[in-house]
C-alpha cells in the first residue's frame, strides 16, 4: 500500500444493501446494460424474451463484479482522490473481503447463468471482458502507463457484442463496428473527465494522460479520437446485408458525432485559464459523451425497428 495513501477505516461501519449496490458503479452500469441491450435488439435473430432478459442481466452481474473488484483493488487510490473518496470501502463502511467475496460471486455467477442459460461464446465473452477491466485495466496498465484509457477502452466496448452474440451465437462485422465505436469513443469521453480532475489523479500517483503528457498533448489527442469517430460512427449505414442500417441512424450519427467534433475541437484549442478555470468546455465535452453514446446506440434501435 502506497504511504502517501491515506488508507481506508479498517474498522468498518454497518454496511447495508446500498453499499453492495454502490460497488457496482451504478451509473457506469446503465450504459453498459444499455448498450448490450442495443446489440442485442439490433442483432437480426431474435431471442425469446426469458433469455433476452437472463443475457442482459448477466451483462450487469459481470459488469457489476468487474466494478466491484476494480474499487475492491483500489480502496486506497479511492481514500486519496475527492472524487472517490465517499464510495463504501475508502468510508470504511464495508470491509475489503466482503467487497473481493461479493464481486468473485457476482462474476463467476455471470458467466455460468449466461452460458447454461444463453450459449457459452457470449459467456467466454463476458469473461473476457471482465478479466480485461479488473485485471489488465485495473491492475496492470492503469497504474503503469498514460495509455491506460486507450488500451483498456476494450473493457467498456464488450457489451454490444455480447448482447449480439446473445441473439445471434456468432460474432459477425456488425458488433465488431459497435465494439469499435466504444473503443474509439473512450480516450475522449475519459480525458475530457481526467482534465478537470488532473490533481487527483497526480495526488494518488496514477499516470493519467494529463499528468503525465501534459494537458495540451491530452487536448489534442481529444480532437484525434473524435475525427476518427465521426466517419467510424457512420460505417453501419454502409454495411452489407442483413446488418446495414438505414437513414435514421446514418444521419444521427453523423449529426451526433458532428456536435461531438465541434466540442472537442473547443476543448483541443484553449488553455486553462489560471487556477479559478471552471473548466466548463471539457465538462461539457464529458457530459455530451455520456448522452452520444445513448443518443448513438438508442438510433440504431430505432433505425432497426423500421427496417424490419
Amino acid at each position: 500500500m502506497n504511504p502517501t495513501i491515506p488508507a481506508p477505516a479498517t474498522t468498518p461501519l454497518p454496511a447495508d444493501w446500498r453499499d453492495l449496490f454502490a460497488l457496482t458503479k451504478p451509473r457506469v452500469m446503465s450504459l453498459v446494460i444499455f448498450t448490450g441491450l442495443c446489440g442485442l435488439i439490433a442483432a437480426p435473430d431474435r431471442i425469446h424474451p426469458v433469455l433476452a432478459f437472463t443475457a442482459i442481466l448477466c451483462i450487469a452481474m459481470g459488469a457489476g463484479g468487474a466494478a466491484a473488484l476494480n474499487q475492491w483493488w483500489e480502496a486506497d487510490l479511492d481514500a486519496g482522490m475527492k472524487r472517490t473518496a465517499k464510495r463504501p470501502l475508502p468510508q470504511g463502511r464495508l470491509d475489503r473481503t466482503t467487497a473481493r467475496d461479493f464481486a468473485g460471486v457476482l462474476c463467476a455467477a455471470s458467466v455460468f447463468l449466461m452460458g447454461f442459460a444463453v450459449g457459452w461464446l457470449a459467456a467466454a465473452i463476458l469473461a473476457v471482458s471482465i478479466v480485461y477491466y479488473a485485471v489488465i485495466y485495473t491492475i496492470w496498465l492503469k497504474p503503469r502507463t498514460p495509455q491506460n484509457i486507450v488500451i483498456g477502452g476494450g473493457a467498456g466496448a464488450f457489451p454490444p457484442l455480447i448482447g449480439w452474440v446473445a441473439a445471434t451465437g456468432h460474432v459477425t462485422l456488425m458488433p465488431i463496428v459497435l465494439f469499435a465505436i466504444i473503443f474509439f469513443w473512450t480516450p475522449p469521453h475519459f480525458w475530457a473527465l481526467a482534465l478537470f480532475v488532473k490533481s487527483d489523479y497526480a495526488k494518488v500517483g496514477i499516470p493519467m494522460m494529463p499528468v503525465v503528457a501534459g494537458e495540451k498533448s491530452t487536448r489534442r489527442q481529444i480532437l484525434l479520437y473524435a475525427v476518427l469517430l465521426l466517419p467510424l460512427s457512420a460505417l453501419p449505414w454502409w454495411l452489407p446485408g442483413k446488418e446495414h442500417t438505414g437513414a435514421i441512424y446514418g444521419i444521427s450519427a453523423l449529426v451526433l458525432s458532428s456536435l461531438f467534433l465541434a466540442l472537442s475541437v473547443r476543448v483541443a484549442f484553449r488553455e486553462r485559464q489560471g487556477p479559478d478555470d471552471t473548466m466548463k468546455p471539457e465538462k461539457q465535452l464529458f457530459a455530451y459523451s455520456v448522452i452520444y453514446l445513448f443518443a448513438l446506440f438508442a438510433a440504431l434501435v430505432v433505425d432497426r425497428f423500421i427496417v424490419m
